[in-house]
């Protein structure tokens, strides 16, 4: 489908550009113009659809590049604990008995959330990679799965096997290694991990630093921290990512920087757990790339960017004791492009031609974005997920104005109310 975007301000989150009046156009699923409207080619394409924005935002979705969308299951059943008793007693032993069918539907409830978030790409860590390609790619989510390997499985044939099948089933969905966290992994495990990213020169994404108790006990077994014991054991030869980064301090940030392992905050589940405040500040000082996640819908609990991108900035100026600490542009470029990045997804890390058309439009007109003084602070600081007018992926719209697209919510509903009544009180 060809789209007209007109009558729009426009934030393509390229580096120096500011918000502009102009128009934006798709062609199947790639951006193929965005400018000022007098610079419009003379050869318009022929429109399936023109929208009049109306003055409002058109900028990049946000890439929510840690959660487990799965886990919409457990909202709100397992509150109000700290990490290891919330995993070990409260999620481990319900995940025993969930079905890759499960899952398929409380992927699909996650991503009804996350179109009204504005996010447009998600990495997901759940137990069942198959289905959540499945779910994602029959509502056009696009989406990088990423292992979550431990001692209790997959074996590591099993991540290869996924990681070369899964990568060719989907143009919206890939396949990431990665490992749960070091604490679920004996050393063995590990060291089998290593050779297979030696294999493939593949990125590593893991749970790491999260709280002081993991750090500690990993001094404990190994007489370092786990980015050190990564690092010793070769698993950051061709970088990747650490989830929450809560727990990192000087010598761990040198081989960050050394590897260019990018850092993945997720400000709301750390708030709730007590984990502690990411150093942030640091991490942005030291050059190293932070994105932005929700975490699960069970430690957060809610999917929802916006309460991410105020949180980050939030705490981090506590943290710091300083108000200028973590900027609102700082906080967009998290949210839009960074995570983008992090997966090797610069193909829609900001709105330029050729790139592909992962599209939001923000509503300036509801009271909270006035006045439009800095429409940027607006959206860190006072935007909420009421402003998401639209969510594009891929060229197609599937949320606009309170509707989903060729969706059946009340379907999806009712099957996951089926699921968490039956998983709620084993």
């Amino acid at each position: 489908m060809n789209i007209r975007f007109y009558n729009a301000r426009i934030l393509t989150m390229k580096d120096g550009q500011d918000i502009f009046f102009g128009e934006l156009w798709v062609e199947h699923n790639k951006i193929v113009y965005v400018g000022p409207s007098q610079d419009v080619p003379e050869k318009a394409l022929k429109w399936d659809r023109e929208i009049d924005c109306e003055k409002n935002l058109l900028m990049p979705g946000f890439k929510n590049v840690h959660t487990h969308s799965g886990m919409t299951a457990f909202r709100s059943l397992a509150d109000d604990l700290n990490l290891q008793d919330w995993l070990n007693n409260m999620i481990f032993p319900r995940e025993a008995l969930m079905t890759p069918d499960d899952i398929y539907w409380l992927t699909k409830l996650a991503i009804l959330e996350y179109l009204t978030s504005g996010v447009t790409l998600i990495a997901d860590m759940y137990l069942t990679p198959e289905s959540i390609l499945d779910a994602c790619d029959q509502m056009g989510m696009r989406c990088e799965l990423v292992s979550g390997l431990n001692k209790f499985g997959p074996a590591v044939s099993v991540m290869e096997e996924r990681f070369n099948n899964l990568n060719n089933k989907s143009s919206l969905v890939g396949y990431k290694m990665g490992v749960h966290a070091e604490y679920t992994c004996e050393k063995d495990l590990l060291i089998e991990v290593s050779k297979l990213i030696h294999k493939y020169e593949a990125p590593l994404y893991v749970h790491m630093s999260e709280t002081k108790t993991e750090v500690d006990e990993c001094f404990q077994r190994y007489g370092k921290s786990p980015v050190a014991l990564f690092e010793e054991l070769g698993l950051w030869d061709f970088g990747g990512s650490i989830y929450h980064g809560v727990w990192c301090d000087d010598s761990d940030m040198d081989i960050l920087v050394k590897r260019g392992i990018s850092v993945i905050s997720n400000p709301g589940s750390n708030t709730k757990l007590a984990s502690g405040i990411a150093p942030i500040s640091k991490y942005l000082e030291r050059g190293i790339l932070v994105g932005l996640g929700t975490d699960g819908p069970s430690s957060n609990n809610c999917l929802d960017m916006f309460r991410e991108m105020f949180l980050v900035t939030g705490l981090a100026k506590l943290k710091e004791m300083d108000p200028k600490a973590v900027s609102a542009d700082h906080v967009l470029k998290m949210a839009c492009v960074n995570g983008a990045v992090s997966l090797g997804h610069d193909d829609c890390s900001d709105l330029s031609e050729g790139k592909l058309a992962d599209i939001i439009m923000i509503d300036l007109k509801q009271p909270n974005m006035q006045p439009i003084l800095n429409i940027a602070k607006n959206i860190v600081y006072s935007g909420s997920k009421s402003n998401v007018k639209m969510t594009m992926i891929d060229g197609k719209i599937l949320y606009m104005d309170g509707k989903f697209m060729d969706t059946d919510i009340e379907e999806i509903y009712e099957k996951c109310d089926e699921i968490t009544t039956r998983l709620k009180d084993i």
